[in-house]
């Protein structure tokens, strides 16, 4: 059974910048109930499909496979929910935990949010300077919830 732990974070400086490589993402959605989210997304040349499981605290189930990008990008262009979540995404390894932060684009430019996958849900973690508000269990800063709220619908 896959399983993910995943905390988030707002972010207060772009000192995470120096610490990270860089990658761009797009990603739609397929399904956005809260007992399941069905997610097609596009990694650089790579495509994948992801379903999640309800979020129970910071721990939900999770499957996410490999397919063809030309198939991704098919499904995201004509099945998905838009807008489309774009981002990049900037992975920084601190001790044994490896953080992604992603910048939104598009719709929601101006939203940054780091993530930080734990081995289990109460795992020690030392925050990093440029971290800020705990934001994991506030469900708008799902990106399956950005594609029906957008940042820029914020008030």
């Amino acid at each position: 059974m896959g399983k993910e732990i995943e905390r988030k974070y707002l972010i207060k400086t772009d000192n995470y910048r120096s610490c990270s490589s860089k990658k761009y993402y797009k990603q739609g959605y397929l399904s956005t109930s809260e007992e399941r989210v069905v997610r097609i997304r596009i990694i650089e040349e790579k495509g994948f499909i992801t379903i999640k499981g309800k979020n129970k605290g910071a721990t939900r189930l999770e499957y996410e496979y490999q397919i063809p990008v030309n198939e991704a990008n098919e499904l995201i262009d004509t099945l998905c929910i838009h807008p489309i979540i774009e981002k990049f995404r900037y992975t920084c390894k601190i001790d044994d935990l490896t953080w992604e932060i992603d910048e939104f684009l598009g719709d929601n430019t101006g939203l940054v949010i780091a993530e930080v996958e734990l081995p289990e849900e109460n795992y020690p973690i030392t925050l990093p300077d440029w971290i800020g508000k705990e934001v994991t269990s506030d469900t708008k800063y799902y990106n399956s919830n950005l594609v029906k709220h957008p940042y820029k619908e914020w008030k």
